[in-house]
């Protein structure tokens, strides 16, 4: 409980220390909020056009959309000092953090508070409501759960990912832009259904980066649809977003390797 005492500590530390320029707070999330919806209005033109997608609606799309929106949005905003790592590495900065009788993960988790994502999550919200209103889902409070799971697994997710891109950096110094291909990448493939995809495309992040599990299998369960692409079993689909959780546990196993063989700057 101390731990995450601290780490609000520090992200209220964060939030004070941006909102002393509010009016550059405000134009940076309402910027963001207009350039990332841009991709609703994209998939919106797409289903004007062609009114479906191999079967799948503009309702059933825009409720993958906003669940990985709001998921990937958490991620992104409370885990930006993972996505910054590299410059710590390069700069020694992490070697103060070693030297503090705290968790490493802890201080680099804490570092920064993105503001700009505030204006991702709450246009992928506006989203997320409006499809599932739009959806005849009976929305029943084990379903709300699910959906709420699913955001959590899929927060865990995309923040396990970062820990990953940033453990890459003790040995490559730099951080690698092949990851970006699943973490921001990632995002744009969870926004729509695992079965629009060929087959290897499908197998890799279903099980390699197990996105399917914190969107795909989640989203069949709620809409009540069966599963085409792999037959997973009902059950399975209510408790996929778990994955999301025990992959970020994985990575913050591997990330402890990579602080055993960091050997600074020499500065």
């Amino acid at each position: 409980m101390n731990n995450f005492r601290l780490y609000f500590r520090y992200l209220g530390l964060s939030v004070r220390s941006q909102m002393e320029c509010r009016a550059s707070f405000v134009m940076l999330v309402l910027g963001h909020f207009v350039a990332t919806g841009s991709e609703v209005l994209g998939i919106w033109a797409l289903f004007a056009r062609f009114k479906s997608l191999a079967g799948w609606r503009l309702e059933e799309i825009a409720l993958f959309y906003g669940l990985i929106g709001v998921a990937f949005a958490i991620a992104e905003g409370s885990g930006r000092g993972f996505d910054v790592f590299d410059w710590m590495v390069r700069a020694g900065d992490f070697d103060r953090l070693l030297l503090r009788p705290r968790s490493t993960v802890l201080q680099v988790a804490a570092q920064e508070l993105s503001r700009m994502r505030l204006g991702r999550f709450t246009q992928a919200l506006i989203v997320l409501l409006w499809a599932a209103n739009a959806l005849t889902v009976q929305w029943s409070l084990p379903k709300i759960g699910l959906a709420l799971f699913a955001i959590l697994g899929g927060a865990c997710l995309f923040y396990g990912l970062f820990v990953l891109q940033a453990t890459l950096c003790f040995w490559t110094t730099e951080s690698l832009e092949l990851m970006n291909t699943v973490t921001y990448g990632g995002t744009e493939t969870g926004q729509y259904p695992l079965s629009l995809y060929r087959p290897w495309f499908r197998r890799f992040f279903a099980y390699v980066v197990p996105l399917a599990c914190v969107s795909y299998f989640p989203v069949l369960a709620l809409l009540g649809r069966d599963d085409p692409v792999v037959g997973s079993p009902e059950w399975f689909r209510w408790v996929a977003p778990l994955t999301g959780v025990l992959f970020l546990t994985v990575c913050l196993q591997v990330w402890q390797v990579g602080v055993r063989h960091y050997r600074s700057t020499g500065s």
